[in-house]
């Protein structure tokens, strides 16, 4: 039973957004009573952290599917934020904004969970790039997930480039892009020039 209060919440959550998803109307579509829900989780914001648990570590187990689509690490480092980027505005954009901006402890607190996995993941795929040529020399590499993470965040929880009117694949290619084509060497530039991964100034 929990598990599939865990499940369903979390369909309802990504389908109408957290803050409309009240406990009574997760109650009402799981079909159980009051007293079985709060059984198992003391409150909304209980069902939530277990959510988004389940959520992450699935978004977690991608980034071996991702890294097996492609055997370039430099095209797959762009891609994983450009993933993440179409997951924050994509379908389920109400979601991750509620998230973001109402619930950002919690949201990183279950992340912590998931942190060592993804920046092992994104220094991996940082030192193959540097390795094979992609990335200049000069750059310290660990900084660099750490400046891509700084740039996520102010995109997804912050309302600083809203003024642009820019849509969401010309905002990832004038910040994330820009930055990764402006550390990459002249053949890291030809990789990503290949992969059709360039940046415009067009405002959508």
């Amino acid at each position: 039973m929990k598990d599939k209060i865990i499940w369903i919440s979390l369909q309802q959550f990504l389908r109408h957004g957290i803050r409309k998803t009240t406990v009574q109307k997760l109650i009402i579509q799981l079909g159980i009573s009051t007293k079985t829900f709060y059984k198992y989780f003391n409150d909304k914001e209980d069902v939530l952290r277990h959510c988004l648990t389940r959520h992450y570590a699935g978004l977690s187990d991608q980034l071996v599917s991702l890294q097996n689509e492609t055997n370039d690490p430099l095209v797959a480092l762009v891609k994983l934020w450009h993933q993440a980027i179409e997951l924050d505005f994509g379908v389920n954009h109400i979601f991750y904004h509620d998230l973001n901006h109402y619930y950002p402890e919690l949201q990183d607190s279950v992340l912590q969970k998931f942190s060592k996995k993804t920046m092992s993941f994104l220094n991996h795929l940082t030192a193959n790039c540097i390795r094979k040529g992609y990335l200049r020399k000069e750059i310290v590499p660990v900084l660099i997930p750490e400046v891509i993470s700084i740039l996520y965040s102010s995109i997804t929880r912050t309302g600083r480039f809203k003024q642009f009117g820019l849509s969401t694949r010309t905002l990832m290619q004038n910040t994330i892009v820009a930055y990764i084509r402006g550390i990459c060497t002249e053949k890291g530039l030809k990789v990503l020039n290949k992969n059709k991964i360039v940046y415009r100034s067009t405002i959508k």
